[in-house]
């Protein structure tokens, strides 16, 4: 059997314990701690396939946590089909499966995590959104564009009704992606979902504490709206890409006030909710 590789970031990684649940952190535990150190460690290569992991005992002082929470945590890598048991073995870390389910790991632990998290959301989404506008622009109907001014229209209604808008800006989105006819596009934003309504909600909190922020994200929309009403592709390309850019800018102009914030800590929440659900 071969040998278990290492590497220095391993033990940096398994001494960060988070503090104890009902902390700063909210619903984040010691098991989704533990849970993500050693998944993010197996997908690495950390843990070389068939090597076996380091027993209950050594993972406890590792991690300075219980047995039990050690427990939960390899039967959650054993879940997501990272690691398995093997008869004389123990649990020893699986091949990778062409099968295994697709999911995001966003590793959230404050507000200042939360922004990175949010950042690399956007980085992911920048390149979907910039050729699902352009596919959208060539190929959408005249009832796929009506739904797209309309799905404007309705987050227009919602900032003057006073609500956040995240359902309404993420059905502006899915609009362009059901405008594109190509159901992959359509399957992975809705894949994504989960984690754009968490990174979208973050966005327009920060967002609408600044009248500028407003109008400007107000005008990125109808500048995306629009190209793909004309059928211009690379103006539709460039306006996508041109939303997600300048959304990572104003993201990054949050100062510690917002994250501070009642606001703020509700949508750190949000994005740790996110994380244990990838």
């Amino acid at each position: 059997m071969r040998a278990m590789k290492t590497s220095p970031s391993s033990s940096a990684a398994a001494q960060a314990v988070p503090p104890a649940p009902g902390s700063a952190r909210g619903k984040v535990t010691l098991a989704d701690h533990v849970t993500s150190v050693l998944a993010r460690q197996i997908r690495a290569g950390e843990f070389a396939p068939e090597t076996r992991l380091p027993s209950e005992m050594e993972l406890t002082e590792r991690f300075s946590v219980s047995r039990t929470v050690i427990r939960e945590a390899i039967s959650r890598l054993k879940s997501e089909g990272l690691v398995g048991s093997r008869r004389g073995s123990g649990t020893v870390v699986l091949p990778v499966n062409p099968a295994t389910p697709f999911r995001l790991d966003l590793d959230v632990d404050d507000g200042r995590d939360s922004i990175q998290a949010v950042l690399r959301v956007i980085e992911l989404r920048r390149g979907v959104e910039g050729e699902m506008a352009a596919l959208a622009a060539q190929r959408r109907t005249s009832a796929q564009n009506l739904a797209i001014q309309q799905a404007l229209q309705a987050i227009d209604e919602a900032a003057a009704a006073g609500r956040d808008g995240v359902p309404e800006d993420f059905a502006f989105h899915a609009a362009i992606s059901n405008a594109s006819h190509n159901p992959l596009y359509t399957s992975l934003v809705q894949f994504l979902s989960q984690f754009l309504h968490a990174a979208i909600r973050v966005a327009r909190m920060n967002e609408a504490r600044s009248n500028e922020f407003v109008q400007q994200v107000r005008a990125e929309h109808a500048a995306l709206a629009e190209a793909i009403s004309a059928g211009d592709a690379e103006a539709a390309r460039a306006a996508a890409l041109r939303h997600m850019e300048n959304s990572a800018q104003r993201l990054q102009a949050a100062d510690r006030a917002f994250w501070a914030s009642a606001e703020g800590q509700a949508a750190a929440r949000d994005l740790a909710r996110v994380r244990d659900a990838g």
